[in-house]
């Protein structure tokens, strides 16, 4: 299954290693301490990089985290597709997909997901932080109803619905709590979802 990438309204940034450093560094820092409490001279100290080259590559720091969640997106993007690609069967390209919630929400230094983390930092539907999250959340759930249709589910839409919304509750369980016991009630609610 192939899922379109939604990127037409999205420039290709300029890649160097100075950006890399940047969006890594800010990654890292976003995910662990949130958003909002890390400024852009923290990301320039730490990514090792001026003032000057910050600003050339990002114009502001709403610059930064769309670009962060863009690149967030991306990565979950690959993972899936390449799942639901060689896992043959759609039931299989499922249980990877719940498997791999799971195996994110037990790794160490989990906090939760970093799109649900942004739209609580920014709760403005209008802003182009809430806008990358709500994109990313769609393609999400429009990747998991394909797949589910494909596997002959007979309300794959409304199951994508049930199995995003329990997601989002053992990423949030898994940080507050105890990460295997919110994985094992994901799993076994999410596999009971998906037709034998």
């Amino acid at each position: 299954m192939s899922v379109p990438a939604e990127r037409d309204h999205q420039k290709t940034p300029q890649r160097s290693a100075a950006r890399d450093r940047l969006l890594s560094t800010a990654a890292r820092l976003f995910y662990t301490e949130g958003i909002r409490a890390v400024g852009v001279d923290r990301v320039i100290e730490e990514a090792q990089v001026t003032r000057a080259t910050f600003y050339r590559h990002f114009p502001s720091k709403e610059d930064l985290v769309c670009s962060y969640l863009q690149a967030e997106d991306q990565s979950i993007r690959d993972r899936v597709n390449s799942g639901m690609t060689h896992a043959g069967a759609p039931a299989d390209a499922m249980g990877l997909l719940i498997d791999g919630i799971g195996q994110e929400i037990c790794a160490p230094g989990f906090r939760g997901c970093p799109f649900i983390n942004a739209a609580a930092e920014y709760p403005d539907k209008q802003s182009p932080v809430h806008q990358a999250v709500l994109t990313h959340r769609t393609w999400f759930h429009g990747a998991i109803a394909e797949a589910l249709r494909t596997g002959g589910h007979p309300d794959p839409d409304h199951a994508a619905d049930v199995l995003v919304a329990l997601r989002d509750g053992a990423m949030v369980a898994g940080y507050l709590g105890d990460g295997d016991t919110a994985v094992a009630s994901f799993s076994r609610a999410a596999r009971s979802l998906i037709p034998a």
